[in-house]
């Protein structure tokens, strides 16, 4: 509910549920056109709608799993969760009063190798948050992260079908996935702190977190400081995962981000290795000394493939 007081609450459950009884009986065409009519004059500004379930024999061809991705692809919500195991629920029973560890990502590999790579990826952030808080707490939440906006502003949005493969890829590592409306981390731990105190942490490739200094946050008035402040600012912190030195070149040339550089002493590249030239290398030398970014150790067995 997004009205600020009751009694306008209470007129925008009405209005929801007169649209859920007409479109019942007149919107069925779609899961589109079903939604649109649910959604008429009411969601996204007054409310937001995270979980849907139907039942009945007028949407048993519905693929729930779309209809999931669908609520975020057209605003009705800023993130729905997908588990590994068991029916689909709200994100709030998923991350209430639960410390929390994200692994965003594109992972638009779905081969066995790289979902071994990518549980590898989840499985060290949440071992570094069970260091952090110490073995007598509970263990932490680790979910991967998706998104449907555009990985950058001049491409197209995933389509549905291609995030529900990727999605499915996830799930089969056993591990949980949330899909957020918006790519910045800012807004994903925004999301997460609505249901939980405890601490929230990122592990990422040193790929993202470069991509998360570049980007120039045109939409916020304080650009890339207020985007830094409002992450940090939440009790979050970034495990930042070492890269292959190959990997890491390759992936600036591609991205045409130019500045980084780093002292190649071994294959692998970590956090502490990296270097920006100022002014921005001064926030980047900033963080890592304050433990807002945070390396994380290479794993022994840690195989070669790119983290994407």
């Amino acid at each position: 509910m997004l009205d600020p007081a009751n009694i306008l609450q209470q007129e925008a459950i009405g209005i929801l549920g007169v649209n859920l009884i007409y479109s019942a009986f007149y919107e069925l065409q779609s899961k589109e056109s079903f939604l649109e009519g649910v959604a008429q004059d009411v969601v996204k500004e007054r409310i937001e709608i995270d979980y849907i379930d139907l039942r009945g024999p007028a949407f048993e061809t519905w693929d729930r799993r779309m209809l999931l991705a669908h609520l975020v692809s057209a605003g009705f919500a800023e993130a729905v969760f997908f588990p590994s195991k068991g029916p689909a629920v709200p994100p709030t029973e998923a991350l209430y009063k639960k410390a929390v560890v994200l692994a965003p990502g594109y992972f638009g590999h779905v081969d066995t190798a790289h979902a071994q790579i990518h549980a590898q990826l989840l499985a060290s952030g949440i071992q570094e948050l069970r260091n952090e808080l110490g073995e007598t707490k509970p263990a932490p939440a680790g979910l991967f992260c998706l998104t449907v906006a555009p990985s950058a502003p001049d491409e197209a949005p995933p389509d549905i079908p291609d995030l529900l493969r990727r999605i499915d890829a996830l799930l089969a590592t056993g591990s949980d996935v949330l899909l957020f409306r918006q790519r910045e981390l800012y807004h994903m731990t925004a999301l997460v702190n609505r249901y939980t105190t405890a601490p929230v942490r990122f592990v990422v490739g040193l790929s993202l977190i470069i991509r998360a200094f570049e980007d120039p946050y045109g939409n916020l008035e304080g650009n890339r400081l207020e985007a830094l402040a409002r992450l940090f600012a939440q009790n979050a912190r970034i495990y930042a995962y070492p890269m292959i030195a190959t990997d890491l070149r390759e992936w600036l040339n591609t991205a045409s981000v130019h500045g980084w550089e780093w002292n190649e002493t071994t294959e692998w590249i970590s956090a502490s290795q990296l270097r920006r030239a100022p002014p921005l290398g001064h926030l980047f030398a900033y963080l890592l000394a304050s433990n807002f970014i945070v390396p994380v150790q290479v794993p022994a067995a840690l195989s070669t493939i790119e983290l994407t």
